[in-house]
């Protein structure tokens, strides 16, 4: 008996380093600040709620849309947080996680052959969408810390990288992996260069809730001029400490939203009933959600502090979760042979940076998570430290 041989359509990827990271930690007995996700319990009161929408029958196919309550409850937040009204029944989207809604929202506009410009060091899901769409992703590179010690988009280099076959342009703040944030001249930048053009804008907008130090967070949705070309992505996973949900949406003018659609009911059609339900009726508290900058603030400089007396060069963390470190003072090993170390030797699993670049880049710098419980960041520290 022969199994047929088939062309991959994504040859060149293999196992996530996410996954390789947490099976050597789990061996290993290593704390696992490589994967981004929290070790600790969402909100009883969200369980509750799902609870009672299961309760109460909610366990069928829901509109493939999503519910209208919690598209309504989504249009409201996002007018009181950025004062821009998206048409609940025609712009939200629910989706099965961010990562959907990503894919979904290149494969319903990347023609075979389009170009689409990402930014890097990007988030692993980006550049096998556009392929699986038959796209091109233009990577333009990211000012690297330098002597400001930030991580910050040229705009220049992405004006630069700007064809007649340019399709879209890829935007993620709260950044992963590097912890940077967007501002209002970025957007400002980001208008000038697409204006007058076909250009789309897709912007990974997970991490929104967390941003630090009093600055807020500059969504699209806040441009008018940008909004009106852009989709715009959130999580309620990141959001509510319930990854494993997958719960997400997308929001976008009422004609690419359309089109979003029509592959998001062939893609996966609906998303889970009780789960929206639940999530409709918390989000009528903002409480949750306005409260998170301090959450994460305050583990953030947990996890911060403890590494000051380190030979570990912190970069800064203005949002996400993530905390990258620059380890060039403590070993010249290669990024992922460093991780390997670290996980087996000092027990503590991190990611290196270079994964996040489609050509693998080193710089002697790596990502921790602290979205972990305070005990979880107080035994990777007392780890650390002594490096």
């Amino acid at each position: 008996m022969k199994t047929p041989s088939i062309p991959s359509k994504l040859p060149r990827v293999g196992t996530t380093i996410f996954s390789v990271m947490s099976a050597l930690a789990q061996e290993h007995g290593a704390v696992n600040l490589g994967q981004g996700f929290p070790d600790f319990d969402c909100d009883p009161n969200l369980i509750a709620a799902v609870h009672s929408a299961m309760q109460a029958g909610h366990n069928q196919y829901p509109p493939m849309a999503g519910i209208p309550v919690l598209r309504e409850r989504i249009a409201q937040k996002i007018q009181a947080l950025y004062g821009y009204r998206y048409d609940p029944l025609q712009e939200i989207t629910i989706t099965a996680g961010a990562t959907q809604a990503i894919l979904t929202a290149i494969l319903c506009t990347v023609q075979p052959d389009d170009e689409v410009i990402v930014i890097e060091p990007a988030y692993d899901s980006y550049l096998p969408s556009i392929t699986l769409a038959g796209g091109k992703a233009v990577c333009v590179p990211m000012t690297p810390p330098g002597e400001t010690g930030h991580y910050r988009v040229d705009w220049q280099r992405v004006a630069g990288a700007i064809t007649a076959r340019t399709r879209m342009i890829l935007i993620n703040s709260p950044h992963n992996p590097t912890g940077m944030i967007l501002r209002d001249d970025d957007l400002r930048q980001l208008a000038a260069i697409t204006r007058d053009t076909e250009i789309l804008i897709l912007a990974d907008e997970v991490y929104e809730h967390m941003v630090y130090d009093g600055q807020s967070h500059a969504s699209v949705s806040r441009h008018p001029e940008l909004a009106a070309r852009s989709f715009v992505i959130s999580s309620f996973g990141k959001t509510f400490h319930v990854t494993g949900w997958k719960v997400a949406y997308c929001a976008a003018p009422a004609a690419l939203m359309q089109e979003f659609r029509k592959v998001h009911q062939f893609n996966v059609f609906t998303v889970n009933t009780p789960m929206q339900h639940g999530i409709a009726s918390y989000l009528l508290d903002p409480a949750p959600y306005l409260n998170l900058p301090a959450f994460y603030q305050r583990k953030r400089d947990l996890f911060r502090s403890g590494l000051q007396s380190s030979r570990f060069k912190l970069l800064p963390c203005d949002g996400t979760y993530f905390q990258l470190a620059d380890y060039s003072a403590i070993s010249t090993l290669s990024e992922i042979e460093f991780c390997r170390w670290l996980t087996v030797e000092v027990g503590v699993a991190a990611i290196p940076v270079s994964s996040f670049y489609d050509q693998p880049q080193e710089s002697g710098v790596v990502r921790f998570c602290f979205a972990k419980q305070d005990q979880t960041l107080l035994t990777a520290l007392e780890r650390l430290a002594r490096l």
